[in-house]
């Protein structure tokens, strides 16, 4: 469980990123984090995994104070928590298998690392990880002969490769069409219900995250100004996160 209590966010320059934000997170729940750009989507799921140090209240994740983590402690409790970014992080010129066995690298020996050397066991469970996207018959193939989907199927096999408990994924399509935003979360929701992993997406377009998440998070400016079940979301409530501003839908092909 993911627990923000009073939680408040404050960068150097002065900007509040989070305000007395209170917030509980099941395992296994996909939530899509909503709101206008600057709201502090990126900032509440930053703050998670410590890519974003809080400035007041407290944050637990399965009732580990996030804030008391340092050295070691830090490094395995990340291990647990995957992050997805829109712009894929991967290394272009290598093979599919390659990019998805790095997320091994932290728990191997720096020889091995250093010479690119994995087990058997560690190649097959890379090839299990990208198998549950669909791209098994990639994954010899360069990340630059890919399209933007696929290399976004493999930064999330290479997630699933750590075998997490929670996926964060800051605008994981905003760089894909239409269609193919739709069948990457699709495959967020289908490992969400199948392997009980929590995701939380932060998403710019409302359609998608209202089809595809079971809950969704409204933040404006801030704070949180909803928090419910994506079939409960009015045009109201829409107007309150947006602040009467044009609400960002997928472009239709």
């Amino acid at each position: 469980m993911i627990e923000f209590k009073n939680v408040t966010k404050i960068y150097p320059n002065g900007v509040v990123g989070l305000k007395n934000v209170d917030l509980k997170i099941e395992q296994g729940e996909f939530v899509a984090i909503i709101g206008l750009s600057g709201a502090g989507k990126s900032t509440l799921i930053r703050t998670i995994n410590r890519m974003h140090d809080i400035s007041e209240g407290t944050l637990t994740v399965d009732g580990t104070d996030v804030m008391t983590l340092k050295g070691k402690e830090l490094r395995r409790f990340r291990r647990k928590i995957g992050m997805i970014f829109q712009s894929f992080n991967l290394v272009t010129r290598s093979t599919v298998i390659n990019n998805v066995l790095t997320s091994m690298v932290p728990d191997m020996p720096w020889y091995k690392t250093l010479l690119g050397i994995f087990s058997k066991e560690q190649k097959i469970a890379a090839l299990e990880a990208i198998d549950k996207v669909g791209i098994l018959d990639k994954a010899y193939t360069r990340c630059d002969q890919l399209s933007g989907g696929q290399q976004q199927r493999v930064a999330l096999a290479r997630t699933l490769n750590q075998n997490p408990s929670i996926i964060l994924a800051d605008e994981p399509v905003a760089a894909l069409d239409p269609i193919t935003a739709r069948l990457v979360m699709g495959d967020f929701k289908r490992i969400n219900k199948e392997m009980n992993i929590s995701i939380l997406i932060n998403i710019h377009h409302v359609d998608l995250a209202l089809e595809y998440a079971d809950r969704v998070v409204g933040i404006r400016a801030g704070e949180i100004v909803y928090d419910g079940p994506a079939s409960e979301v009015t045009q109201e409530i829409l107007d309150e996160v947006y602040n009467g501003k044009s609400i960002p839908q997928a472009a239709k092909e």
